[in-house]
This record gives structure tokens, C-alpha cells and sequence, in this order.
């Protein structure tokens, strides 16, 4: 019998950083399936600034179970500097 409200893992979400090369340009996203997505990427199938810019490594992640967090904490990372940005990918271990 199909159960529509059968067992499923807990939904997650991810906010990332790319970076096209060390010291190049950043790019931050949110999305369910980070795999898939940093895939994507770097295989240029998402049309705009990270093919337009060549912005293809996965430099940084945090995650949430919540859709809205994670979307505000995405706006709130556009709007830093890039100092900052570069500051907290440092702290998590990888350099930009």
C-alpha cells in the first residue's frame, strides 16, 4: 500500500559560497539539494553570473532544516562585504 505520508528524512537546506578561483569573484545561493546544485555549476547549466564568471568551487556551507532561515541568511550574506565573506570562509577552513 502507498502511504503519501510515509517516513522521509528531515528536509535540509544549504547556503553556499563559490568561488571562481582563490581571491576571485564570490557567488552565494540557497538550496535543497547541494550536490545537485554545486553540480550544476559547475557544469555551467545554470544560465547567468556563475557561468557568465566562471564561478565553479565550493568554498563554504552552513545548514538548516528551515526554508526561511535559510533564505534570510542568504540575503544577509549578499549584502556583506567582501572582507567578511572571505573572513568566514576562512574560519570554516577553506580559502576563496
Amino acid at each position: 500500500m502507498g502511504n503519501s505520508h510515509g517516513l522521509k528524512g528531515k528536509d535540509q537546506y544549504y547556503v553556499y559560497i563559490l568561488a571562481s578561483r582563490r581571491n576571485g569573484i564570490l557567488y552565494v545561493g540557497v538550496t535543497s539539494d547541494l550536490i545537485k546544485r554545486v553540480h550544476e555549476h559547475r557544469s555551467d547549466l545554470v544560465d547567468g553570473f556563475t557561468k557568465n564568471h566562471g564561478v565553479h568551487n565550493l568554498v563554504y556551507y552552513e545548514t538548516t532544516d528551515d526554508i526561511g532561515t535559510a533564505i534570510a541568511r542568504e540575503k544577509r550574506l549578499k549584502k556583506w562585504n567582501r572582507a567578511w565573506k572571505v573572513k568566514l570562509v576562512e574560519e570554516a577552513g577553506s580559502v576563496p
